[in-house]
């Protein structure tokens, strides 16, 4: 399970390309989001390849098609919620965010909630990291800077 507070995290390819996310617990709080609102059986039940392989281990080169599937679909459901919807910790659901409600205007929905300090959306950097992967035929693993 990701956590750490102000780890630095993002996605390494092949063990050269770091395309960085952010704190860990912002990209735990993406995952989490997405398996509360978009999972009803549990964690990676529906998207299996991004919640439970990406999350926990190397995405092989193989399974990239499969990720990029599960991403546009997530992004598309995460459209249909509000800012205001955002899950801090799927194990702990009382937890909120460090910025509480005071979310910009330009983020209307959770597709776009999760992004990086330079504006970039997690699904932008997750695209950009699978796209790498898929040109270098390698895997993908998220990775911490300390």
């Amino acid at each position: 399970m990701l956590g750490g507070g102000f780890m630095t995290v993002g996605f390494l390819v092949d063990g050269t390309f770091f395309y960085e996310i952010g704190s860990a617990d912002f990209l735990h709080s993406f995952f989490s989001t997405i398996s509360y609102h978009l999972e009803p059986d549990g964690w990676g039940t529906k998207y299996p390849y991004l919640l439970k392989k990406l999350y926990y281990e190397p995405l092989e080169w193989s399974e990239i098609a499969l990720a990029r599937n599960e991403a546009k679909a997530i992004k598309n459901n995460l459209k249909k919620l509000t800012s205001e919807e955002v899950v801090w910790d799927i194990n702990d659901l009382t937890a909120k965010s460090p910025w509480g409600k005071d979310i910009s205007e330009k983020v209307p929905n959770l597709a776009n909630y999760f992004a990086t300090s330079e504006g970039d959306t997690f699904f932008d950097i997750l695209n950009e990291a699978l796209n790498s992967a898929e040109e270098d035929k390698s895997s993908i693993v998220i990775h911490y800077l300390l």
